[in-house]
């Protein structure tokens, strides 16, 4: 029960990676709100771990100042904040993005951060503690061809969470990251442009433990950073990729 009395927004929670850290944080004694674009499958994780749902679309600032007020409304306080909502672009060349691919890729995976930070930030500081945690990738850190401006908006999570941890460590809140491979998600088509074993097994054969990260390894990562248990780190992007960054 690490995380016993604590109460968690987790963004994208209604499947993959998001779903498996508010599975894991309710399980530690967590209160979570599942937010996600699909009220659906936001109530189904909700439902299935006793959290509460909440419809969001994490690049629009009218719907991620609705998820603060409503969950302020309902504990009177967010201790933890997990950016984890995010998409990509299918491989292509860079220059063959299209414009409204390229807006939206970086609306949901960099201005969410600064949007959450925006409405719930200024509640961390009145209270003087809280964690957060944005959800990152490999991709930052070792970039993957034809996934350009994917790996540019996972660069600027990391460096956004280093510059968010120097800025907020004064008020007591804590920001780190974490960079998984790809994983068995809704994302991992995506990634690899086709879902297929040969595309699979090529994909694997990068990753030296020769498995992807799932949503349980997710959840354990992202338990110990945001429990009391980290009290002294911030500013982490921890790598959760089976020495894909080796």
């Amino acid at each position: 029960m690490r995380l016993e009395g604590k109460t968690a927004i987790v963004t994208g929670a209604g499947s993959g990676f998001g779903a498996g850290i508010a599975r894991r944080f309710a399980a530690e004694g967590a209160l979570v709100m599942v937010a996600d674009i699909n009220e659906a499958a936001a109530q189904a994780v909700a439902d299935e771990i006793g959290g509460i749902a909440q419809a969001v679309d994490v690049a629009r600032d009218d719907s991620v100042a609705s998820m603060a007020q409503a969950a302020l409304a309902e504990w009177g306080r967010v201790d933890i904040l997990v950016n984890n909502a995010g998409i990509t672009h299918l491989p292509q060349y860079m220059e063959e993005v299209s414009e409204a691919e390229f807006d939206r890729v970086l609306a949901v995976n960099a201005k969410s951060v600064y949007l959450s930070a925006r409405h719930l930030v200024p509640h961390m500081k009145a209270a003087k503690s809280g964690a957060i945690l944005n959800i990152a990738s490999t991709a930052g850190v070792s970039p993957r061809p034809r996934l350009n401006w994917y790996n540019a908006s996972k660069g600027w999570m990391i460096t956004a969470t280093k510059a968010m941890a120097v800025e907020l460590a004064p008020f007591g809140i804590r920001v780190n990251a974490l960079n998984p491979v790809a994983g068995e998600t809704p994302l991992l088509k995506s990634f690899m442009g086709e879902d297929t074993p040969e595309m699979r097994a090529k994909f694997l054969s990068t990753i030296p433990l020769g498995r992807f990260s799932t949503p349980e390894d997710m959840g354990n990562a992202a338990l110990f950073l945001c429990s009391d248990e980290a009290g002294m780190v911030t500013g982490v992007a921890m790598e959760v990729d089976g020495g894909r960054c080796i």
